[in-house]
């Protein structure tokens, strides 16, 4: 087993607390989706859907991150998340920055994670005004750094630009060579490569994009991502009963048209 017997606990024990939370605390938001309705011709079944909606956004607010730290814990020196990375950026690191981005956008340039850096630390990086970037998930082993931004699985555009904004910057902030990587829980498109049409090549996807494996090994090592979901389909399978019997619950208070 890549993970020991405290990492396997504590990572169950947090998904427990999280679906416990949502079976006890649940209440609709939504009473009336008529379009839906309509074309699903069943109200139960649309408003069992706002159930298991909100059970998977719990994955993305909160819980991810937290298995991420567990995982990593023993194998870097230091695991933070929420991690505000403070420091100055120049007038010339920022329009290089929005440059990176523009060509980009216009297709005139490739991603290309080393050239990007070069091109931010050889620019003027005294001065300038504070600012300060938040990282998912830090890192550090040795001399090696990560500021991992961890997203969901299918991003729309704004969020790739967004987010490729931010690695660029945590490179201006920390002034020298780090790891800076978009991270995705899991590929949507398997077994297909990860390849999200809306990411239009902002991403060096050998050196920027972490998907699925990728990533879950990157915090743990080899078989990572397996023995997570495996820990995953056991508590599932705990709380398989309670999940169907809420869902019923909530399937009974049919959606107004």
């Amino acid at each position: 087993m890549v993970l020991n017997q405290q990492q396997v606990k504590e990572i169950k024990d947090l998904l427990r607390l999280k679906i416990n939370e949502k079976l006890t605390n649940y209440v609709r938001e939504t009473t009336s989706m008529p379009f839906l309705v309509k074309l699903m011709q069943d109200s139960e079944k649309v408003a069992s859907y706002s159930f298991i909606h909100s059970l998977a956004t719990i994955l993305g607010q909160s819980v991810y991150e937290k298995v991420a730290k567990i995982i990593a814990q023993p194998h870097f020196d230091e695991v933070e998340t929420g991690y505000d990375v403070k420091g100055e950026i120049t007038n010339e690191q920022n329009s290089i920055i929005s440059q990176i981005l523009q060509e980009i956008k216009s297709k005139t340039r490739k991603a290309n994670k080393e050239e990007e850096i070069k091109e931010i630390l050889k620019s003027n990086s005294e001065g300038g005004r504070k600012i300060t970037v938040r990282a998912d998930l830090f890192l550090k082993r040795g001399n090696e750094e990560y500021y991992i931004e961890i997203k969901t699985a299918k991003p729309n555009i704004d969020v790739f630009v967004k987010s490729k904004q931010k690695l660029l910057e945590w490179i201006a902030l920390r002034k020298k060579k780090v790891n800076t990587i978009l991270a995705i829980p899991y590929n949507p498109y398997h077994p297909e490569p990860y390849s999200r049409f809306t990411m239009q090549g902002y991403l060096d996807k050998e050196k920027e994009l972490y998907a699925a494996e990728k990533f879950w090994e990157l915090l743990g090592g080899k078989g990572t991502y397996k023995e997570v979901l495996d820990i995953f389909d056991e508590v599932g399978k705990e709380f398989k009963e309670k999940i169907q019997a809420k869902i019923k619950e909530v399937a009974k208070e049919k959606m107004e048209v």
